[in-house]
């Protein structure tokens, strides 16, 4: 492999020929030249954002190679850069693109290297879903923080400022110049699918200064934060990777609820919007999806809100953007309506060429095409691309999951922990008088492939801070056996910590801690997903919530449960009465403390 040195040389000669020897300046003056010299097929591949498979740009394992063959017609990376002259390349953990941070350093330099080996080649935005919490592609040794319905809890505007610098700082050393995060939707429905925790909240207000600052964060550490999904998915029951959303809020309604936080992001400076696949029919009648819908992206984002910086699609492989129109309609009619990146088409070559013919046709003009090539190459001066567009893997082994990183996570997690319920001031668990514990309940699988599991996690740590803890897992849900053989080993334990995780009304997890709180022992509930659980856990003791269930909130947990940390979360949500939805059981601010 070429040295750095090598690597920034050969780019640095590529650009100069790009600005006719001119020095490399971050100003409008580039893209505007830049623009002025590209071929129409090299404008349509900058619209576009892919996937491919593999570690490597050029030599990605023969499985990864079979992939890339079945869905992109090339073998590598490099090949399709050279094919499509894309925009763009998102990280995605099951694309095998994120083994450790210098496999990924080593995969962006290969992949800048690639595009601009081309003629007239241009640096890439690469770009990955780190969000935290729920949704991460990087999983350790990067840094993990809280999830955003957790930093709701928190409310603090400088934790997610602290987020969005130091992961941004982890990104970059990595290549990534663009994350899909915040996620700047108001979580309004519990039954929400898709959004749920990966929402500050319920409150427009908190929401909207969360996001403001989380992106502050991230622009501080130049990398491009992409607010989303806009116009606002926070009110509904369907998703729409799978089904067709419709938001039945008002005009006024979606002005003072859905609006709020996307015109603060906007005031922050936010790089990047992304619309969501959903159906608004107060802001558009037609029946297309915002993505789509020229009403929603060019009349109310780009001309009333007046924003003018790069909006990208969510992934134009979900159901939500497909049941309208064919995969070779979906990328004109979004350029149409005023989108400038095309993400994740899922048929890259269908795609590719629709929008070159909508050009040639006359259907799509190239000014219009023009005005989202120039955002997107504006966006990448903006982010030092043309100056130095490589990272090196020694940068990623230097700050991915630096010591002082990981110890602002957990100094995050510990504001974020809620306390519910403590009746009779069970909690905190004193080594005394509760030596024994058992750890019982739901092992969802980790968000990243990294954590977990969360009953061995919690039993780890709670052990480390001088229990006698025993991890028995009974899954999402348990079988009768499994909750007679929680039961029995209740028996020899002095308190019984117990990790739920969605749980409703029919669910053996309900049933499990039911069982278990009639044993006569001591049950902490902790839901490790949505706090709308303590709901239907009326028989639990104590009950606590996490957001999340990667290991930077399990151990702030465990340390809230033992009295090392005092429960400082308040609710970003309300949580409603599992007899009686209209009644609220707990508001928006509820939090027990020590």
């Amino acid at each position: 492999m070429p040295s750095r040195r090598t690597v920034l040389a050969a780019g640095a000669s590529v650009t100069a020929a790009l600005t006719a020897g001119g020095p490399a300046h971050a100003d409008d003056r580039r893209p505007d030249e830049l623009l002025a010299r590209m071929s129409l097929e090299e404008k349509v591949g900058q619209v576009f954002v892919s996937r491919v498979y593999g570690h490597s740009a050029t030599a990605p394992e023969q499985t990864d190679i079979d992939a890339n063959l079945g869905e992109l017609g090339v073998r590598t990376a490099a090949e399709l850069l050279a094919r499509y002259r894309l925009g763009g390349i998102i990280y995605f953990a099951w694309a095998h693109n994120t083994r450790d941070p210098r496999q990924i350093a080593d995969l962006s330099d290969g992949i800048q290297r690639a595009s601009l080996r081309q003629p007239r080649g241009l640096p890439v935005l690469i770009s990955t879903d780190q969000e935290h919490g729920a949704v991460c592609r990087v999983g350790r040794p990067a840094t993990l923080f809280p999830g955003a319905m957790a930093i709701g809890a928190g409310g603090s505007r400088a934790d997610a400022r602290t987020l969005g610098r130091l992961a941004g700082r982890e990104l970059r050393a990595m290549g990534i110049r663009q994350d899909y995060s915040p996620v700047a939707d108001v979580n309004v429905n519990p039954a929400n699918p898709v959004i749920g925790v990966r929402s500050f909240g319920a409150d427009p207000a908190a929401v909207a200064a969360l996001a403001a600052a989380e992106a502050e964060g991230y622009r501080a550490a130049g990398v491009a934060a992409t607010a989303k999904h806009f116009p606002g998915h926070g009110d509904t029951a369907v998703d729409s990777h799978t089904g067709f959303p419709v938001i039945t809020h008002s005009r006024e309604e979606w002005e003072t609820l859905d609006a709020v936080p996307f015109r603060a992001a906007i005031a922050a400076g936010v790089d990047c919007l992304m619309t969501a696949h959903i159906l608004v029919p107060s802001l558009d009648a037609s029946g297309d999806p915002a993505t789509l819908s020229r009403p929603i992206v060019t009349g109310i984002l780009r001309e009333r809100l007046g924003y003018d910086g790069v909006v990208v699609t969510d992934a134009l492989d979900m159901a939500g953007v497909r049941t309208k129109y064919g995969d070779d309609r979906v990328p004109v009619l979004a350029l149409k309506a005023g989108v400038d990146q095309l993400l994740n088409p899922p048929d890259l070559d269908v795609a590719w060429n629709a929008v070159l013919r909508a050009v040639r046709d006359g259907e799509l003009s190239e000014r219009r095409l023009d005005a989202s090539v120039l955002r997107i190459l504006r966006l990448k001066a903006r982010l030092g691309l043309f100056d130095d567009p490589y990272v090196g893997p020694g940068d990623a082994g230097r700050t991915v999951g630096a010591p002082e990183h990981l110890a602002a996570a957990d100094r995050i997690a510990e504001r974020t922990t809620t306390l519910l319920v403590n009746e009779g001031g069970l909690l905190p668990l004193s080594p005394r008088t509760h030596p024994r514990l058992l750890v019982v309940g739901a092992d969802p699988a980790s968000p990243t492939g990294t954590t977990g599991p969360p009953t061995g996690v919690l039993a780890a740590a709670l052990t480390a801070l001088g229990f006698g803890a025993t991890a028995l897992a009974t899954g999402m849900a348990p079988s009768a056996e499994a909750i007679a053989g929680a039961v029995t080993a209740a028996g020899t334990a002095d308190a019984v910590v117990v990790a739920t995780y969605n749980v409703t009304a029919a669910d053996a997890q309900r049933s499990l801690v039911r069982q278990l709180a009639a044993t006569g022992r001591p049950v902490v509930a902790v839901a490790v997903r949505n706090p709308y659980d303590v709901a239907q856990l009326p028989f639990a003791r104590a009950c606590l919530a996490t957001y999340c269930w990667t290991d930077v909130e399990l151990r702030a947990a465990a340390r809230v449960i033992a009295g090392v940390a005092g429960p400082r979360g308040r609710l970003p949500v309300p949580v409603r009465r599992a007899d009686d939805p209209t009644q609220v059981l707990y508001p928006i601010g509820h939090g027990l403390t020590y």
